[in-house]
């Protein structure tokens, strides 16, 4: 244990953790392109090209169901994260919004703690919030995403720990026993949480956050639990018909190359989760499973990010053009006064009266 500690003091004088996570991130990455090039090297474009042309309407139109669902759920992790921080007053319409934009940008863009706390400031600025509410924020809505993923997993891999070994290479045993830990440490968690109010230093301790109790941590957990299904879900809908495959190995396969792909902070994992998927489902041809990936990527990844720039810029133009009238009520305002008799007061009808900025979200 102390030579643990010493490697990790070590890391964290000497290499620090940024650099350190970049490392990790191009190791990933590298390694993904490689095993790609590999596998897609003989590919044929036009059966990919077939793949896609080929999938029913109604599976893409029920794919695209499932990722409205689960982009919807995740609107509640900004919600239940306002009530963590004693924001309780923030509409849920602006949190919608925080959510849906700060989530399809940072997707795509990558990097999302970074993108998305960006966007999410962006918007909760105008309704009171400073950026330390803004970084609480954030952090209770990935704490959330860890919540869920940490579930879904754990039962993944506990029910159907073949699944895994497709991906991490590890014995079916050893990832049942994986499963059952996360599971635990979850029970424990909970229960921690519950015990009394707890309250941990972020930020290399300039702030504080008391993590939600036991109850709200359920429903974190119920929240997370959901989006990932609907996520899995979409997937399963888009995939080769034959051979079969069992959802809950699938959803495992699923979460686990969505997992490294987060890991390696690329724009929506590409490359990553993409080589992750080919690597642990051989069993189907690459041609139609490549052209599965496209088409939840186009859903879930290339829709929603069209959407939320266009929110934003529809958004940002309002802000601008209340911005501009105000300020040309207030010169006006002030040439009526300037041009006004010493002692008369100003006509109000000639007056142009300032108009109230109130915050567009």
């Amino acid at each position: 244990m102390k030579g643990l500690r010493a490697i990790w003091g070590w890391l964290r004088a000497h290499v620090g953790w940024h650099t350190l996570g970049l490392v990790v991130s191009l190791v990933i990455i590298g390694f993904a392109v490689t095993v790609l090039y590999e596998m897609l090297r003989n590919i044929h474009p036009g059966q990919v090209l077939d793949a896609l042309t080929g999938t029913a309407p109604w599976r893409v139109a029920l794919a695209a169901l499932f990722v409205a669902a689960a982009y919807f759920t995740l609107t509640f992790y900004d919600w239940f994260a306002l009530k963590t921080i004693e924001k309780p007053d923030v509409p849920y319409r602006v949190a919608a919004l925080a959510s849906f934009t700060s989530y399809s940008i940072g997707h795509n863009v990558g990097f999302s703690a970074f993108t998305g706390g960006t966007v999410r400031y962006r918007i909760y600025s105008a309704h009171g919030l400073g950026a330390i509410d803004v970084a609480k924020l954030c952090f209770i809505t990935g704490l959330t995403f860890w919540l869920g993923n940490i579930a879904i997993l754990g039962l993944g891999i506990t029910i159907e720990p073949w699944a895994a070994s497709a991906v991490d290479q590890l014995p079916p045993w050893i990832n049942r026993l994986v499963g059952i830990a996360l599971l635990a440490g979850l029970a424990g968690y909970v229960l921690w949480v519950g015990l009394k109010p707890r309250r941990i230093g972020v930020g290399e301790g300039h702030w504080t956050v008391t993590l939600p109790g036991s109850k709200l941590t359920l429903m974190q957990i119920c929240v997370g639990i959901i989006d990932l299904a609907c996520c899995a879900a979409a997937m399963y809908v888009l995939m080769p018909q034959t051979p079969f495959i069992d959802p809950i190995a699938l959803g495992v396969v699923f979460i686990s190359a969505t997992l490294l792909g987060f890991a390696s902070h690329a724009p929506g994992g590409l490359g990553v989760f993409d080589a992750a998927m080919l690597v642990a489902l051989p069993q189907f041809e690459k041609e139609a499973l490549l052209g599965s990936l496209l088409l939840l990527r186009l859903l879930y990844y290339i829709t929603p990010f069209a959407l939320a720039l266009v929110i934003m810029g529809v958004r940002e133009f309002l802000i601008s053009r209340t911005r501009r009238r105000a300020t040309l009520a207030s010169a006006l305002e002030a040439a009526a006064r300037e041009e006004a008799a010493p002692g008369q007061p100003v006509d109000a009808a000639a007056s142009t009266e300032r108009p109230r900025r109130r915050a567009i979200g």
